[in-house]
């Protein structure tokens, strides 16, 4: 049986408008919760990277229990689960009166899993540089904390631009996940589009498109901050 293709009602109201809205807050959560995870991820990492045996025990319990739990469960629970546990003004705040709640959550909940995977990357990174870089650095007069501020971390971050573009790329591909708590990202939007209108492989195959130009686009820009910033005989 040979299928009719229909690429017509995809640029046709208001199907085009919905791909285009998913698009648009599929790139906003993920950028916004990519962010956020470089900033927790960083400091946990560096934090991870210290050698105190307390601090390390938290780092580590942290960076367990938001990479181990699966993101679909995580979602749920912050949604559904953590303003019940709340008092009740607290609760009631957080399903109500935040502003876009589905997407907020949605944004702490990819978020703080990513950036327990940014954390091992960072500190993995700290540990690949070579142990004279901290000495050097403290002999110098620095302080521990502009030690990590102006030698490690830079150099920490010029090696693991790699993983971190993979773990970038993810992020979008996770963000597909928040239309299991309602919020209407990209492929919330295609299921939508199929629902109405039973073109279904046209949707998706949009659809598909579209994260294949995200993900070619992200490669694009990270290669060449690779290339920029690559240590030499590091990478």
């Amino acid at each position: 049986m040979n299928y009719s293709w229909n690429w017509a009602v995809l640029f046709s109201e208001p199907y085009l408008q919905w791909l285009v809205w998913g698009t648009l807050m599929t790139i906003v959560i993920s950028l916004v919760a990519w962010v956020a995870a470089l900033a927790i991820g960083t400091f946990i990492g560096v934090l991870h990277s210290t050698g105190n045996v307390w601090i390390r025990l938290l780092t580590r319990s942290y960076i367990s229990l938001f990479r181990n739990i699966p993101l679909l469960l995580q979602m749920f629970l912050w949604f559904f689960v953590v303003p019940e546990l709340l008092p009740d003004a607290a609760g009631t705040w957080l399903k109500r009166d935040l502003p876009y709640p589905a997407v907020v959550t949605a944004i702490v909940a990819l978020g703080l899993f990513t950036s327990s995977r940014v954390a091992v990357q960072v500190s993995a990174g700290i540990a690949a540089l070579p142990p004279g870089q901290r000495m050097a650095a403290i002999a110098s007069g620095l302080s521990l904390a502009q030690a990590y501020r102006h030698v490690l971390i830079p150099q920490a971050f010029r090696v693991i631009v790699p993983p971190l573009t993979s773990e970038f790329l993810t992020i979008f591909k996770n963000s597909s996940i928040a239309l299991t708590i309602g919020v209407f990202e990209l492929t919330a939007r295609t299921q939508q589009i199929e629902s109405y209108t039973y073109q279904g492989f046209e949707a998706f195959t949009a659809a598909t498109v579209i994260y294949v130009s995200i993900a070619l686009s992200v490669t694009m820009v990270m290669r060449h901050v690779e290339r920029r910033t690559a240590l030499p005989g590091t990478i």
